[in-house]
């Protein structure tokens, strides 16, 4: 992890360079860069390098236990006196198919036979919903920022969350999505366009939902919404931040590009992946979790390609194993290596640093345009 004690420089007149400063004024930041949550690899380091270079540090809890997340944020603020953000998911229980279960169980099996991992479990819900625990984590702790990935909690849930003082964010991949996130309450929209890394924010029902792309996307739910804009999904450097504000963006969310950063809790063989990524090297599988996510290929998305998933996160449950084993090899062929179509362009950064390169390149962009 990186530095857990600095505070974080003092700024001035930062704002100035950006064309629109609503989403630098609704989070209390300096620069309009998100790090995205990328739950399970962004840990308290992360989150605290990227608030206290002025961004806005984010901390994915829709996986972590409820005492984890607890721990996580106290060690964050322990770090920085910035404003970060907690994400959790809102998703529902999931409706297990028995059908669907017993064939995903079979063309796993070969894999635990591999792996010498004995039996294929039984699917189960291995995810927390944003339950009264986690509205309580809330509630006690009052983190500036609180997103949300797949809709929104309940009515009553999420106007308690807002009593906090926090300011809600949450993610659409389409602009119905948009349009139903903020007459839900949502204080600002991250439109997530289909380049992005990990999973699609998708909330509406069908297989296609949500295939737009970011430079479709960004400008239409500008159109349709009053609340600021976080464009996300392709974004790696100046260029993708500048034409992000051409679009009309209030500002950025950013994920892939952090994965090279020292402070992001990343196994050797997935740094190495990233290394050597080309453009077409990532998919969009649902065979992890259930949920359409993008991933660098590996062997797991090429050989069941064709299977039928289990709902979010029941799925999840079924392919657990097989994700956390720890061998080289079998991380490469098995763990979800997540990443989006920026992923070339990853730099090998410390957190600050890469903040303090977007905020240049970007500076000399805008300035050219």
């Amino acid at each position: 992890m990186g530095n857990l004690t600095s505070t974080g420089p003092t700024y001035s007149c930062e704002g100035e360079m950006w064309p629109r400063t609503d989403l630098i004024d609704l989070l209390g930041i300096i620069h309009p860069i998100i790090q995205a949550p990328m739950s399970g690899f962004g840990g308290p380091g992360l989150v605290a390098a990227v608030s206290n270079a002025g961004a806005l540090g984010s901390l994915g809890c829709g996986a972590l236990p409820t005492q984890t997340a607890r721990d996580h944020i106290h060690e964050i603020r322990r770090a920085t006196n910035r404003p970060f953000n907690l994400n959790f998911f809102a998703h529902r229980a999931p409706r297990i198919d028995a059908d669907v279960a017993r064939r995903m169980r079979e063309r796993l099996a070969v894999y635990y036979d591999e792996l010498d991992l004995g039996a294929v479990p039984h699917p189960s819900d291995p995810l927390p919903l944003f339950d009264e625990e986690r509205l309580q984590l809330v509630l006690d702790l009052k983190p500036p920022v609180v997103s949300f990935h797949f809709g929104l909690p309940p009515a009553d849930k999420l106007q308690r969350v807002k009593q906090t003082g926090a300011v809600v964010l949450s993610s659409a991949t389409t602009v119905a999505e948009a349009r139903e996130l903020e007459a839900k309450g949502a204080d600002g929209i991250i439109a997530q366009g289909l380049e992005a890394g990990g999973h699609r924010g998708t909330f509406t029902a069908g297989d296609g939902a949500g295939l737009i792309g970011t430079m479709a996307l960004l400008p239409q739910v500008v159109d349709a919404v009053r609340v600021p804009v976080i464009a996300a999904g392709g974004i790696a450097d100046g260029r993708g931040v500048a034409a992000a504000f051409a679009l009309g963006a209030s500002g950025v969310q950013i994920g892939t590009a952090f994965l090279g950063c020292p402070e992001t809790v990343v196994p050797a063989v997935y740094r190495e992946a990233l290394h050597q990524v080309a453009d077409e090297d990532t998919r969009l599988t649902r065979i992890f979790t259930g949920r359409p996510a993008r991933a660098l290929r590996n062997r797991l998305i090429d050989e069941l390609e064709d299977a039928e998933a289990l709902e979010f996160p029941a799925q999840a449950s079924l392919t657990k194993a097989l994700i956390q084993t720890k061998t080289g090899s079998a991380c490469a062929a098995f763990m979800p290596l997540w990443a989006g179509q920026g992923a070339p362009l990853t730099r090998n950064l410390p957190a600050a640093k890469l903040i303090d390169t977007l905020v240049l390149e970007t500076r000399g962009r805008l300035t050219r345009m």
